[in-house]
């Protein structure tokens, strides 16, 4: 009882469930009654005064001219109570007063509720009424939207600690209490599409003038008008101390700040957050990027399975550097331009790639620092997680740690990310898909000390179904190694399509960084592999030997001679090492970061890492790759790992040559040539556009250039390549235009329009021009590699 000691209306102290009252009527539909004198004296039953109606228990002993609300607690499945108001005014609950009493009987349920979780914690057996009808002691206002009007009770300024005669009815004086990071979820009641749910409450903290922080709970309605405008909010305050963190929170927010003094780079950071957070938020899903221009480069994804993820983050798992755009997630980018942790519920409309983080529950914490977001923060749920206020004052304390141990971890090691940031900008981010086999890479930087190394990669597709792969590592631990690096992996990539051997392409790196103004060197290992026949040529220069897995699941580390290391013997040698590759053999070329350590010997590591490639499931190159690299956290070098599974080619391209002699008749040799090897393989709707294409490409070569002239022919597919090499570097050019006088230059322009597409590569002492001309149906390769004939026959047959 409040308000008074309930004495003059004779109200009894309980009530029986199956009696005929407003109280259990009210208790067992689950709906509010409002009582005029005449409906409570006569019930309702059936109309006042008719046969069928019968008064409600106790009801003559209530004065004539009282009337009664009576308001169900808690929900169907779980009903509290009900709150019995009684006023003496015949016609007291009207709209608005309705309205008030219904969102003040939602805050006392939710009182009694927080109240009984808590009794239950401390496992005490007594009454929840007592405690929980503390939560009564709130307030009413009314806000006028259009003019900023508020009429607040002297509850509510109560609760505010503002004094009644200081009141001036400005809703910006009350807001100017509430706490800063509380007013966006405050103000976004009013906006629409973002009105709370009739059984979700708002909680808020206030400054009162004292310094005092309080918690208090809102609950409110919106009022529109007949446009549908929102016109007035109708609002109960009243106080939530039981609200206030918990000693297990505290415990967190310090066991937090505790473990982020020590992290001193950005992973070390993302760590400490999923270890400090995961487990006692119950969550399923951990996930922090920092914001670098308008992308999320990640930093941890936890858990560490890229199937738990959703797409546009599993994309990036545990690439060389995985990011995504803000672009892309306009919610996540709305919530890091307001600067506030936003939690939404299971089913909030959010992008798939956001969605899938937190079907159950999401919550967003962006992570500030010295006035602006450094990152962001991701916590999902799978199942349905309802989010309490301490959780959201738990999660706001934890942003503001977060984004100054990061804004910290960046200062202690900025050489660090310089350096980070140039190989960003040297490594290849993505492999080429190759035919016959798939090629992955995985690069970590070192997490001790604050400078990098010089590890690189590189695959290369070359000509004629041949690909070369690349791994090295430049002495040291610098910038200056990140330069080297990045030079050579570009000399070796131009001395490779150039079409050099390998080990001509290795002999040609070591004279360039001999010739560089450095005393660095650099190690290297370079594999030229046909992918059509599976041979692959190794050359070694002071660099880990290749490891391979055999399909029936064996291991072996390749025994390969090798040289001395790049940059330090101008006349060193650098032997050729032939191996052959079956279908479902798996080659690994590392860095001895990963396979050595100041606690690991080397051929410790390499035997390690020859355990974990034999238990690999060679299906999935990525996971595999991944499972090499270990769950490892800190590091003493650089890791780079270039894995190459070699499945073979299904349908092998068929390929002549022809050496053009330089006679006058050269070129009709050449279409003869051609148009005997096309018949032969029963392409016959583009042999007129193939000759006309070889016409030209010969022609221009023995015209415009001096020495031995080569004419390719590949069948691959639906493509029908023409390739003409030449002994001159120049490169042809189109003319702009041609008029109708002149008497050539019309070449390149026909092989343009018969081509699908045409170009020109540089080879060792010169060029190729090519072209590629889409075949039909009936002319392509079968699945054997051969033409196949018109009843879908193989029919191959020797070019003479």
């Amino acid at each position: 009882m409040v308000g008074g000691t309930g004495a003059p209306y004779g109200l009894p102290a309980s009530f029986p469930l199956s009696g005929n009252s407003p109280v259990a009527a009210a208790f067992r539909t689950g709906l509010p009654l409002w009582l005029s004198p005449a409906e409570l004296a006569h019930g309702v039953t059936a109309p006042p005064g008719s046969p069928g109606a019968q008064p409600w228990d106790g009801a003559a002993a209530l004065p004539s001219d009282v009337s009664l609300g009576v308001l169900p607690l808690g929900g169907d499945a779980k009903r509290l109570g009900c709150l019995v108001v009684m006023d003496k005014a015949p016609d007291a609950f009207d709209a608005d007063r309705r309205h008030l009493l219904e969102l003040h009987a939602d805050q006392v349920s939710a009182g009694l509720e927080a109240v009984a979780a808590r009794v239950m914690a401390r496992t005490e057996r007594r009454s929840l009424l007592g405690p929980g009808l503390d939560t009564l002691r709130g307030g009413a206002f009314t806000l006028v939207l259009s003019t900023g009007r508020i009429d607040a009770d002297g509850q509510v300024l109560e609760l505010f600690g503002i004094a009644p005669e200081r009141f001036d009815r400005r809703v910006e004086t009350l807001l100017e209490c509430t706490a800063p990071d509380d007013i966006p979820a405050l103000m976004s009641m009013v906006e629409p599409g973002g009105l709370p749910s009739p059984a979700q409450q708002l909680s808020i903290r206030i400054r009162r003038p004292n310094g005092e922080l309080r918690w208090l709970s809102l609950r409110c309605r919106v009022l529109v008008d007949a446009a549908g405008a929102p016109e007035r909010m109708l609002g109960v305050v009243a106080d939530a101390s039981y609200l206030r963190p918990s000693a297990d929170e505290v415990s967190i927010v310090q066991r937090l700040s505790a473990a982020l003094a020590g992290a001193t780079t950005i992973r070390d950071v993302s760590r400490v957050v999923v270890a400090t957070l995961r487990t006692p938020l119950g969550a399923d899903r951990v996930a922090v990027a920092e914001l670098e221009a308008d992308r999320f480069v990640v930093s941890v994804l936890d858990p560490p399975d890229p199937d738990a993820w959703p797409a546009v983050w599993r994309s990036e798992w545990r690439s060389e550097w995985p990011d995504a755009s803000c672009h892309s997630m306009p919610s996540l980018e709305s919530v890091i331009r307001g600067g506030h942790v936003a939690l939404w519920p299971p089913g909030a409309a959010l992008e798939p790639d956001l969605a899938g983080i937190g079907p159950g529950g999401l919550a967003v914490l962006p992570l500030p620092a010295g006035g602006r977001i450094v990152g962001v923060c991701l916590v999902g749920w799978e199942e349905e997680h309802p989010f309490g206020p301490e959780e959201r004052s738990l999660l706001t304390a934890t942003a503001g740690l977060v984004g100054q141990a990061l804004v910290r971890a960046h200062a202690l090691d900025a050489g660090h990310e310089l350096a980070t940031m140039l190989q960003r900008s040297l490594l290849p981010r993505k492999l080429p898909s190759l035919p016959g086999g798939v090629a992955v890479a995985r690069y970590l930087p070192a997490t001790m000390g604050l400078e990098v190394g010089g590890d690189w990669y590189d695959v290369i597709p070359l000509s004629d179904g041949r690909i070369a792969l690349v791994i090295g590592d430049v002495e040291g631990h610098s910038a200056g190694a990140a330069t080297i690096m990045g030079q050579m992996r570009t000399a070796i990539r131009a001395y490779a399509v150039e079409g050099h051997p390998p080990d001509v392409v290795v002999s040609h790196a070591n004279r360039l960084l001999l010739g560089m103004e450095t005393d660095l060197f650099a190690t290297c290992c370079y594999v030229d592999l046909d992918m059509e026949e599976g041979i692959a040529w190794f050359v070694r220069a002071g660099h880990l030997p290749p490891l391979l897995r055999y399909p029936d699941g064996s291991t072996e580390e390749l025994s390969v001679e090798g040289g001395p290391p790049l940059g330090v013997a101008a006349e060193g040698e650098f032997p050729l090492t032939e191996v052959g590759l079956a279908p479902g053999t798996v080659l690994v070329l590392l860095t001895d970061g990963l396979a050595e350590s100041a606690t690991l010997h080397l051929d410790d590591g390499i035997r390690r890492v020859r355990e974990l490639l034999a238990t690999a499931d060679p299906a999935d190159a990525g996971e595999l790759a991944d499972r090499l690299l270990g769950e490892a956290k800190r590091r003493d070098d650089d890791v780079a790992v270039l894995v190459l599974r070699y499945d073979g080619m299904r349908v092998r391209p068929t390929r002549v040559h022809w050496t053009v002699w330089r006679l006058p008749d050269a070129v009709m040799h050449a279409r003869r040539f051609a148009a005997r090897t096309l018949r032969s393989w029963e392409v016959s709707e583009e042999l007129d556009v193939a000759l006309l294409v070889v016409s030209e490409l010969v022609t221009n070569a023995i015209a415009h250039t001096q020495g031995e002239v080569r004419l390719d022919l590949t069948l691959a597919g639906d493509r029908l390549r023409v390739a003409v090499n030449d002994a001159s570097p120049r490169a042809p050019v189109k003319p702009a235009s041609v008029d109708w006088e002149s008497t050539g230059g019309r070449g390149l322009l026909l092989v343009e329009a018969m081509s699908a597409s045409w170009g020109s590569v540089p080879l060792s002492g010169g060029k190729q021009v090519w072209s590629e001309i889409t075949l039909q149906p009936g002319e392509q390769l079968d699945t054997e590699g051969a033409p196949a004939g018109a009843d879908g026959r193989r029919e191959g047959k020797e070019v003479p």
